[in-house]
């Protein structure tokens, strides 16, 4: 329920404080050269209402500074994205330089390793053949003994008097 103050409450003031002056009349060009009074508010306050189609020059300065100050931190923080960047970017391209060496390096190792194997592998195999070799000249000059021992008569005095000549000597 809506209830009325008596035009006399120090809240409201006086509404129609505007028109106690009386009226004016539109003929008397001498008060057009006065200036209006301020319109107060049904609130009391002593602040002329603010026209909506023009906002106050303060609000929109501080508007506008914190807009500024917000374009400044903007772009201030898009320069550090932008350097961390760049620094990331960097990092890893030296990164990837050290890799393309270690590369290289492990490269050259594995070939120098290769190369050390297959030598390996050929002298082993070599050594290979070279003990097939001597052990068939083994097993030959071993048969040709054998065979010279059934050859000749065997008796104990020649054996004896061959080992006391000197190799030199014998015929």
């Amino acid at each position: 329920m809506l209830t009325t103050l008596p035009p006399s409450d120090s809240l409201l003031g006086n509404p129609f404080s505007a028109f106690s002056g009386g009226f004016i009349s539109w003929d008397d060009d001498s008060q057009h050269l006065l200036s209006p009074k301020p319109v107060t508010s049904s609130s009391g306050s002593e602040k002329p209402d603010p026209d909506p189609a023009e906002p106050d020059q303060a609000v929109v300065s501080v508007m506008d500074e914190r807009k500024r100050r917000r374009m400044i931190s903007n772009r201030e923080s898009a320069r550090r994205s932008r350097m961390r960047k760049q620094r990331h970017l960097e990092n890893l391209r030296n990164q990837l330089n050290k890799c393309r060496v270690e590369n290289r390096e492990l490269n050259n190792r594995l070939q120098f390793a290769l190369h050390h194997s297959n030598r390996l592998r050929t002298e082993n195999e070599w050594l290979r053949s070279q003990r097939t070799l001597l052990r068939q000249k083994v097993a030959n000059l071993t048969q040709i003994l054998i065979f010279q021992q059934f050859q000749q008569p065997i008796s104990p005095a020649w054996t004896c008097n061959t080992s006391l000549i000197p190799i030199n000597q014998v015929n």
